[in-house]
């Protein structure tokens, strides 16, 4: 049979991308490896991660924040079994959710390795060696990301573990040693931190969150550290030892120096993604990928075979769910002769740490570097009524605006629910918003998103609060 569209791998670039081809009238297929749907992020990714981060969060504010507010609980006991029940239930209701989906939108689904023998064919090998040749006229590759590895570290998902691992784990670690202080280290370190675990945070840079505005970074750091977390940065792990039962790491200056050795019972590696082209065939098809594995397109997600696209974490930018979900669409509405378009400066990224760190656009390293202009405006939650009254105090808020015309080149949060707040942000900066209309823009009282449009109203040397 065969169809208009062809879409290699359900996550959520792949998913979204064939609901909205379907939508749009194209017959369309799916072909996925795996035995549930929505790729690393439903399954090992976003989903688990978030569950259990709010768990261990209500664990730790059952054990140290009820008794401020007169709730009388006693002492918590982690039963860590049912927690993973928990987190397992969350992957379940969100998977089943896309199967349903797929079949309400009369998507068809091919289970296995999908490779591409040639524009418009897809060969698809599936359990106990059984094929099936797909004809298309065109193909969305949508396969997403792997972990990407130390060398000279196996990861053995037991104790060693990547971040599939860490979300797993049969009994708290005593103490957990974090390589890797970006998004993925931060957020699984935090949920075993509140757990009980001792953790150290190992990173070869000397700052945390690389590609986060600077001022942020710091602020979030010092945060982590008085919730315990401790940072090795400007260090490398060159090695663990796991012949004993107490894992140990080999760790060196990053430029260079005297080694140590530091005791873990986990060691999680948490250094980044990888795309993941396994079995695709790109070479015998001819489809070019840069000096990072990552598929080559053009604007419109083509590669230079035609018929052939790639969307998500497969090619360049961010690899976040929501970036893979807007080229989705993107590229099923090209494919429909529509105008599918992303807008790359309007892209959050959020650690759903506590607090939350959230930003989106330009952060003033970037605009300092690019020559512009720019005014900051900042405004803490210290001086926010609702903060305040729910003792969620930490961080702040800071909006930087062009110099000239007031236009929102950066939104950044760091703070309790920032990850929902900068969504206001983000609505600005897409209708091209100066610090002036969100600062005129009436915000309920009393509410966290107060100290957006402070922080707006601070652009202009004018907040009210602080």
């Amino acid at each position: 049979m065969a169809y208009d569209l062809i879409v290699i791998g359900t996550g959520p670039g792949g998913y979204v991308c064939a609901i909205r081809a379907a939508q749009l009238g194209l017959k369309t297929a799916v072909v996925e490896k795996d035995k549930t749907f929505g790729g690393t992020c439903l399954n090992v990714g976003c989903i688990p991660s978030k569950a259990l981060l709010h768990a261990s969060e209500l664990f730790e504010e059952a054990g140290h924040g009820f008794a401020k507010m007169g709730i009388k609980v006693g002492k918590p006991t982690l039963d860590l079994a049912t927690m993973m029940k928990f987190k397992d239930e969350a992957v379940d209701g969100n998977t089943k959710g896309v199967d349903y989906l797929l079949k309400k939108n009369k998507i068809d689904v091919a289970r296995g390795v999908g490779r591409i023998v040639a524009p418009g064919k897809v060969a698809v090998m599936g359990e106990g060696g059984k094929a099936q040749s797909l004809e298309t006229k065109s193909i969305v590759i949508a396969t997403g990301s792997d972990v990407a590895r130390l060398k000279g570290i196996d990861i053995d998902e037991k104790r060693v573990v990547s971040s599939t691992g860490a979300l797993t784990l049969a009994t708290v670690p005593e103490k957990l040693l974090v390589v890797g202080a970006g998004v993925i280290g931060l957020e699984l370190g935090s949920v075993w931190r509140r757990l009980g675990a001792s953790v150290t945070v190992v990173e070869f840079l000397d700052r945390i969150v690389p590609g986060i505005d600077l001022d942020m970074a710091k602020s979030f750091q010092r945060l982590l550290e008085k919730q315990g977390i401790v940072f090795k940065l400007a260090s490398k792990v060159t090695g663990v030892d796991s012949s004993s039962k107490t894992l140990k790491a080999t760790i060196e200056p990053a430029a260079g120096g005297a080694k140590e050795t530091l005791e873990a019972d986990v060691v999680l590696v948490a250094i980044g993604r990888i795309p993941y082209t396994a079995g695709l065939g790109l070479d015998g098809a001819g489809i070019k990928i840069d000096n990072r594995g990552r598929v080559i397109v053009d604007a419109h997600f083509a590669t230079n075979v035609a018929g052939v696209y790639a969307i998500g974490d497969v090619i360049a930018g961010p690899m976040l769910a929501h970036k893979a979900e807007d080229e989705g669409v993107a590229v099923a509405e090209i494919l429909a002769c529509q105008a599918g378009h992303v807008n790359y400066d309007v892209i959050p990224n959020v650690i759903y740490t506590y607090p939350e760190l959230a930003s989106v656009g330009k952060s003033e390293e970037e605009l300092k570097q690019a020559g512009v202009a720019y005014n900051a405006g900042k405004f803490p939650f210290t001086a926010n009524g609702r903060a305040k009254a729910n003792q969620k105090t930490d961080g702040f808020v800071k909006i930087l605006a062009d110099a000239k015309t007031d236009r929102v080149l950066g939104v950044h949060i760091l703070g309790a629910d920032a990850g929902n707040m900068i969504a206001e942000a983000a609505v600005a900066m897409e209708f091209g918003a100066a610090a002036e209309d969100i600062a005129r823009t009436c915000h309920a009282h009393p509410t966290l998103p107060e100290a957006v449009k402070e922080a707006a109203l601070a652009v202009a040397k004018r907040a009210i609060h602080v």
